[in-house]
C-alpha cells in the first residue's frame, strides 16, 4: 500500500482548513485517512505558531515506513527540522521571455537613436550661437512680424475674440 503524508481539506466555503493526515495514496483527497498528525490553517498570519501545527515524532514514524510528503508538506516538514526539503534551482524561470527580449530591444534602439538625436542637435548649434554671438544677434528672438501674424483658420478663435458670421 502506497502512503503519503498530504493535506485533507475541510471548512467551508473560501474559508479552507487543512487536516495533515496520513492516507492511502489511492484514496479520495479528502476520504478515508490513517493517522490525523496535525493541521493547518492559511487563513492565519504566517508568524502564527497555531497555522501550523505538526506532531513531528507521528511525521517520523511514517516517513521510516515509506510514507512519501507532497510537496506542500514537505514545506511544513522542513520547517519543523523533520525531514530536509532539496533546494530548487530553476535558473531559466527568471528570464524574460521571447515578447519581452523584443519590446527590451526595441527600447534599447529607441534610445539608442534619441541619444544620437540629442548628440547631434547639441553639436549642432554650439557652433550656430558662436556665430550668433559674433553677429550680435540673439537666436533666441522671433523673427519681426513672423511670430505674431495670424496663420488664417487653421487656428483657433481665443475666448476673447468675437466669432465671425
Amino acid at each position: 500500500m502506497a502512503l503519503s503524508l498530504r493535506l485533507s481539506r475541510g471548512g467551508s466555503k473560501k474559508r479552507p482548513y487543512y487536516r495533515i493526515v496520513v492516507a492511502d495514496a489511492r484514496s479520495p483527497r479528502d476520504g478515508r485517512f490513517i493517522e490525523k498528525i496535525g493541521t493547518y490553517n492559511p487563513l492565519l498570519a504566517k508568524d502564527s505558531p497555531e497555522r501550523v501545527k505538526l506532531d513531528a515524532d507521528r511525521a517520523k514514524h511514517w516517513l521510516s515506513v515509506g510514507a512519501q510528503p507532497t510537496d506542500r508538506v514537505l514545506r511544513f516538514l522542513d520547517a519543523a527540522g523533520v525531514k530536509e526539503r532539496a533546494a530548487r534551482n530553476n535558473p531559466k524561470k527568471a528570464e524574460p521571455g521571447e515578447k519581452a527580449k523584443e519590446r527590451a530591444e526595441e527600447r534599447a534602439t529607441k534610445a539608442a537613436e534619441a541619444a544620437e538625436a540629442a548628440a547631434a542637435a547639441s553639436a549642432a548649434p554650439a557652433p550656430a550661437e558662436e556665430d550668433a554671438t559674433n553677429e550680435g544677434v540673439s537666436s533666441e528672438q522671433p523673427a519681426e512680424g513672423d511670430a505674431e501674424a495670424p496663420t488664417g483658420a487653421d487656428e483657433p478663435q481665443s475666448a476673447d475674440q468675437p466669432a465671425e458670421g
